[in-house]
Order: structure tokens, then sequence, then C-alpha cells
């Protein structure tokens, strides 16, 4: 099927890769994920940082690639990570993503070494001329390496036009968004990348899509299309407990952890299980805050 970079839009969750006891790839596990967020009515699925691609070998991101398309095209897009180390790896990636059939793909830059707009254009303008699939730029600089200039970003939308798209997690998020919509003329097709806890301020500023964790698909959905009607008192009811939620996951493994444990306690996997070394395990209280916020979060969601 067919999707044009101007139908990515709407609310694509990042899912969580599920482990085996054995730290094995769970694909019955994951095929329950993806039914579960479409039977939340999301708009598409995203096999990204949140997926744990950083602790996977690059034959399992191959793998995980092609269990996302295999599983989710039948229901809709399919965006793929391929942000890698170096241009040859992250040019395999996306070539293997787009053979596998993903809709588009997504790349973070390199983040074990800072390199400047040149090196930093040459690599996004490598998998642009890789694959013939949008891709998404990812400035993932809220959570790991640094800011990639608005004039960058500008640029390779000005050479590439509407098959380059965005999720810029950069701080401070807001106004650096408006600078990118600003330099771009208000072309550029960007995906907020907070969680959502910034949903309700990039909505405003212009934004096509959210693309948050997979663990209450229910309740950005519910949020995105109060934004889209302009229901105010909904928002307001809605964005409250997600934020207050989102602001418990202030670290890459924070939001790893804390969504694997409500996507269990909601019954969609079986297992909360991470990739090691774990550099954040959340305690009885923050676990037990996640699911107050969820509660609550669904009684305003139901109102």
């Amino acid at each position: 099927m067919e999707h044009p970079p101007e139908s990515l839009a709407g609310v694509f969750p990042v899912l969580q890769t599920t482990f085996d006891a054995d730290d094995e790839i769970d694909a019955a596990a994951l095929a329950a994920e993806i039914e579960w967020v479409y039977d939340c009515e999301v708009d598409g699925i995203v096999l990204a940082m949140v997926s744990e691609v950083l602790r996977l070998s690059t034959d399992e991101r191959r793998r995980l690639a092609e269990l996302f398309c295999e599983l989710g095209l039948p229901h809709g897009p399919v965006i793929v990570s391929v942000g890698a180390e170096s241009n040859k790896v992250a040019l395999n990636l996306a070539r293997h993503a787009e053979a596998a059939g993903a809709t588009a793909v997504m790349a973070i830059p390199p983040i074990s070494v800072a390199v400047g707009d040149s090196e930093l254009a040459a690599y996004y303008q490598g998998i642009l001329g890789a694959v013939d699939v949008p891709v998404v730029v990812q400035d993932a600089s809220g959570y790991v390496g640094r800011p990639m200039s608005i004039a960058l970003q500008a640029d390779l939308l000005a050479t590439y036009g509407q098959r380059v798209l965005f999720k810029p997690e950069a701080v401070p998020i807001g106004p650096r968004l408006s600078e990118l919509r600003d330099a771009t003329d208000g072309r550029a097709r960007v995906f907020e990348g907070s969680g959502g806890i910034a949903l309700v301020d990039s909505f405003r500023r212009g934004i096509v899509g959210t693309m948050p964790a997979a663990d209450t698909p229910w309740a950005l959905v519910a949020l995105w299309r109060a934004l889209q009607a302009g229901d105010e008192a909904r928002i307001e009811a809605i964005a409250d407990p997600l934020a207050r939620l989102v602001s418990l996951m202030d670290s890459l493994d924070a939001f790893v952890a804390i969504e694997k444990h409500l996507l269990v306690a909601q019954g969609v996997i079986p297992s909360a299980r991470r990739r090691g070394p774990l550099g954040y395990v959340p305690d009885a209280e923050t676990l037990a805050e996640a699911d107050r916020l969820v509660a609550r979060l669904r009684r305003a969601v139901d109102g």
C-alpha cells in the first residue's frame, strides 16, 4: 500500500521491543502490542530509540524491521529507524527497511562523535539518495547527541522537498519548532516527539502528528482528536495527567522502563524485560504513581 509523505500524519506510537526470558525478541508479544495499538485507533507505528534499537545488533534491527512491516503494514504505515554511527551502516539499514516494505525511514545523527553541518548533511543526503521512501530527520538531542542546526534541516527540505519530514526534540522544543517552521515558510512536516508532554503547544505551532510511546495510545488519540476539534475543556482534562505521567520519564532508560511496566499492567505484553546494562530502575513508589496517573488519564479520556 502506497503512503505519500502528506498522508503521514496523526498518532504514530513508538513501540516497545518485547523480549523473552532469554533476551530474544518475542515476536508473539510484539504482534499483540501492534494489534492493541491499532485497536486504540492509531494512524501508524514506529520502530525507534525507545524500541531499544541502540541495544540491538544489526541483524536484530533488520529482523525487527521485517517484523514491524509484516505485522504492521496490514493496518497502516510503518516508520523504521535507521540511524547509525556510520554512513555505510545507516544506508544499509535504510535500503533494508525499504526492501522490507517500510513506509518511511527515520534517522538520528551519529551520537558517538560531534560532526559539523557538512558531514551531517552528507549523512542525510546519503540516506535520501539510497531510498525512495520519505525520510524523517530526527534531532534526538533531548536524549542523546547534540542539537542539529535549523539551517541544515531547512536546506534538506529545500533540496529534497516533502520527502523530508522532521521529528525535532532539541530544547527548548516550542521555540525551536517555530524557528524550523518559519525557516521553511511553514512547509516542514513535523512530528512532536516529547512523549506528548509538549503536544498541545506543538500542535498550536503547526505539527502534523506525534510520535509518543505505545503505553497510552488511547489517550494520545483522544488528545489529538480534541486538538483537531478545538475542544479546550477536553484538551485540558487529558493533557494535565498526561504531562504529569511523562514527567516521570526523564531519560531514555526511564521512558523504556516505565512504558514497559504500563504495557504489562494493561495486559498488553507479558514482560517488562529490558536489555541490560540498566541505567535506571524505577522504584515501587514511582511505578505506583505511574499507575495512578494512568488511571486518572483513563477517567479523563472516558469522561
